[in-house]
């Protein structure tokens, strides 16, 4: 039985800064709390009422301020061990929080989604995970979904109000027409509304493409680029839509695949951004891995060829893993398949990967696999082919996890086993939105002159000024506690 963590949390009046349990993003099956996130549930809990109470304020006021966020970090340290830099000071301390981080980070987030589906006949889709959730929980049967919370207005509120994100890229995933929980057309009316409103560039958008789904053809991949001005695809190797429609296909197929890129090469469309890892129930678990990339980056250098999650297999029922294993075994799989492949192929300056949900589910459920995930991936890739993604609004906010970046240090004795470099100010900035400025070919220096003026800002300082405070909701699923 699945539920919304933010509903969970409700019911229990649980709240925290940052997600103490790992949420789905409707693209892997969620699992329960570890124990140590049930001890990290536990600290946050306790440390936010003795810091709250010493600041004469309510709880949950606090936990939703910088102060609050602090004291997540001080918990995650005490369970997991000291990977994140935050100094026991800080939950008291507004000045020193102020002073500890950078105020000129280009935060450009390649991986944001909302629900929005047009009005009509039949059921309203709101989630991927509603129609099966319900089969398994009748609690959730004739309950209303709250269709506003995943919408567009709170995906503004999320994303640009309540977190220090300065650029987005909306996506989703190709479906059929009358299935889809955000068409293509919604994705670029959410990219339009929020660039009119601001007054300059705040989002780009992804057009949806499937060799496999009979409406997604060459005449729709040209209309999409055309008439939607499109930034990029985003497409899925393991999803099949039934048995009027071909199966799973690989990127390398040369029957399959090429033709769909040779028409993204002839529109100018370079960026080519595929589902790796998190095989959902539906997918063809084989086609979501990644062996398939090397060959098509190959044979399209002038494409740059994005691999979502960092084609992250995805942790299973064993997420509590031991830490002595971690420090032994480096293999992180499906992630280190891409590093290996990527070093076979020094050439292959095309690929990049993307790290959304698969830093959001490991920095809070073992935060050893982060270390080895990045520190694998700079070997291999490069600081300057890694791209910042959070999966949100599924995870709220995506302030927490940018703090958690912020702040995360790849453990010494990785650095000293495995070779891993630290990470600096400077990877840190190319993570977070100079990658990934480079590769859509945004003016990162027009665009840090444009947006402090521009009217989202203005609304931003408004809304700060005016007691608006993060919601402390986590939107994606959880086990129902039994």
């Amino acid at each position: 039985m699945w539920e919304q963590k933010c509903v969970r949390d409700d019911r229990r009046g649980v709240f925290s800064p940052l997600p103490t349990q790992m949420v789905s993003n409707e693209e892997f099956f969620p699992l329960p709390q570890t124990p140590e996130q049930k001890r990290l549930e536990q600290r946050v809990a306790e440390l936010s009422e003795q810091y709250s109470h010493a600041l004469g304020q309510d709880r949950r006021q606090f936990l939703a301020g910088a102060g609050g966020m602090a004291v997540g970090f001080l918990a995650l340290n005490e369970v997991f061990g000291p990977y994140f830099e935050v100094d026991a000071a800080e939950p008291l301390d507004a000045a020193l929080r102020e002073e500890k981080w950078p105020k000129d980070q280009f935060i450009f987030d390649v991986q944001c989604h909302h629900v929005d589906v047009p009005r009509g006949k039949g059921r309203e889709l709101v989630s991927m995970f509603r129609v099966p959730a319900e089969k398994y929980n009748p609690a959730l049967r004739g309950h209303k979904h709250k269709h506003e919370d995943l919408g567009i207005e709170n995906f503004i509120k999320e994303i640009f109000f309540d977190s220090d994100t300065v650029m987005g890229l909306i996506s989703g995933i190709p479906q059929k027409p009358n299935q889809n929980i955000l068409p293509v057309e919604r994705m670029v009316e959410t990219k339009n509304k929020i660039n009119q409103l601001a007054g300059c560039q705040r989002m780009i958008s992804h057009g949806l493409v499937a060799p496999n789904l009979k409406e997604y053809n060459k005449d729709d991949m040209m209309r999409q680029v055309e008439d939607l001005k499109i930034d990029g695809w985003k497409m899925y190797t393991g999803l099949f839509f039934g048995k009027d429609q071909a199966g799973p296909w690989w990127m390398d197929d040369e029957k399959v695949a090429y033709p769909m890129f040779e028409v993204s090469r002839k529109a100018k469309i370079k960026n080519v951004c595929v589902h790796k890892g998190l095989p959902l129930f539906g997918f063809n678990e084989e086609h979501c891995h990644p062996r398939d990339i090397a060959k098509c980056a190959a044979d399209f250098p002038d494409l740059n060829f994005i691999v979502y999650h960092s084609g992250f297999r995805a942790l299973d029922g064993g997420a509590s893993v031991k830490r002595e294993k971690l420090l032994e075994d480096p293999y992180i799989p499906w992630v280190s398949d891409l590093c290996r492949m990527r070093k076979a192929n020094p050439k292959l300056t095309n690929v990049y990967m993307e790290l959304g949900s698969t830093f959001g589910m490991t920095v809070v459920t073992q935060p050893l696999i982060t270390g080895h995930i990045l520190g694998q991936i700079l070997d291999a890739f490069g600081e300057d082919h890694i791209l910042w993604g959070t999966d949100s609004i599924w995870w709220g906010t995506p302030q927490w996890q940018i703090e958690a970046l912020r702040r995360f240090q790849i453990p010494q004795e990785l650095q000293d086993k495995f070779g891993y470099k630290p990470l600096t100010k400077e990877i840190k900035d190319k993570i977070f939105g100079l990658n990934a400025a480079r590769v859509y070919g945004v003016d990162v220096k027009a665009q840090r002159q444009a947006i402090p003026k521009d009217y989202l800002t203005r609304l931003k300082m408004a809304y700060k000024h005016g007691g608006g405070e993060r919601s402390l909701a986590f939107y994606g699923w959880v086990p129902e506690e039994t």
